[in-house]
Order: C-alpha cells, then sequence, then structure tokens
C-alpha cells in the first residue's frame, strides 16, 4: 500500500449523550498522514448537550453533565468541526453510526467517502469471533503507546485506535481502490458504483 497516495482522511469518533437519537457531547478528527496518525494537526471538541447526559452514557465515556455544563452548545461550534472535516474521506469503527449521527448534526456536511474499519475487519480477518473495537485491539496489537488520555471510550482515544488499526489492514491491501471496494459500506459516501450486467447487444 502506498500511504502517500491516500486523499484527504480524518478517522472520527463522536460520543453522545445517551439520548435517541444522541446529542453530541464529544467529536475527534484525527488525519493521516503518509500512514501515520498526525496529532499535531488533529482536533477535538467537547460540547454541551441540548438534554443531560444520562448516566448509562456517563458510565461509558465519563463525561457526566457537571463536566460540560460550561462547554460551549453545538451551535456554537458546528462551523469549526464543519469547516475541520470539510469534503474529506473519514473513517470511523461502525462508521453508519458516526456518519449518521454527524449528518444529523451537520446537515450540509458531505464527506467525500466513508471507510468503516468494521466492515474492514470482517472482510481481513474472517475467522474472528468478534469485531468490537476491543476484540480488534487485542487481536492486531496496534502501538497505542502514543494514545490521548484519558483512555478507551473517549473520542480522541477510539479515533486514534481506530486510525491504527485502519493503517495496519490497509497495510494488506495493495492499491487505496483494494481498500475501497473493501471497506466502504454500500450506500455510504465513496462506496463503488456496482457493475452493471452485460447487455447482449
Amino acid at each position: 500500500m502506498i500511504f502517500s497516495s491516500w486523499p484527504e482522511l480524518l478517522v472520527v469518533d463522536v460520543e453522545g449523550n445517551g439520548t435517541t437519537p444522541p446529542d453530541l457531547v464529544e467529536v475527534a478528527a484525527l488525519p493521516i498522514r503518509d500512514g501515520r496518525p498526525d496529532k499535531t494537526t488533529a482536533k477535538a471538541w467537547l460540547t454541551r448537550p441540548n438534554r443531560p447526559v444520562t448516566s448509562f452514557a456517563t458510565r461509558v465515556h465519563g463525561l457526566s453533565n457537571d463536566d460540560l455544563a460550561d462547554q460551549p452548545a453545538w451551535a456554537e461550534i458546528s462551523g469549526q468541526v464543519h469547516a475541520f472535516m470539510s469534503t474529506a474521506w473519514i473513517c470511523a469503527h461502525n462508521a453508519h453510526t458516526d456518519y449518521r449521527v454527524l449528518s444529523a448534526h451537520l446537515p450540509n456536511w458531505a464527506p467525500a467517502g466513508v471507510l468503516d474499519t468494521l466492515r474492514l475487519a470482517k472482510a481481513t480477518f474472517p475467522n474472528l469471533s468478534k469485531y468490537s473495537l476491543d476484540a480488534l485491539i487485542k487481536h492486531v496489537e496496534p502501538d497505542l503507546s502514543q494514545a490521548p488520555a484519558p483512555g478507551r471510550h473517549r473520542a480522541t482515544f477510539d479515533a486514534f485506535a481506530t486510525a491504527q488499526l485502519l493503517i495496519a489492514m490497509a497495510s494488506r491491501y495493495e492499491t487505496w481502490d483494494q481498500l475501497v471496494a473493501t471497506a466502504v459500506p454500500p450506500g455510504l459516501p465513496g462506496a463503488p458504483e456496482p457493475e452493471k450486467d452485460p447487455t447482449l447487444w
């Protein structure tokens, strides 16, 4: 895989307040440059949700209503998030979820494409019993020594872990187009057009 051939790509992760549909409480966007996560240009935002964070959500990511009380509302930062992500490709684990939530919060946002490390992992490691982020970290053993604190289930950490998993799996493919064909879920931006049946004319 020639990583320098990749278009602009951001690994993203979001955390929500636990409601359905969720309000965002944290967004992280980590660029991949030359086959490495670029922490120097990464961005992360905390935001105060419109509805309170549920106790279950707090147990998952550790962010409480008190933690977020002084953070800006989404309307105050949505322009920054939109401008940073712009029309880049994005990657996420179980990308349908992150793409759906971000699209609901950024109605005019249109990424060039969406890679899904969950879909990619199922093709790359077909015999695993689980494909959760934790299961893949255990299987691939990526270098997480430089992962941001405070750890798992925070958007910055999970984006870094997902980036390392993406890079490790992508190295098994020869070209960007092969990666796209494997990792972009049907119906999401960037998915290859299905081949048309040849005619008999």
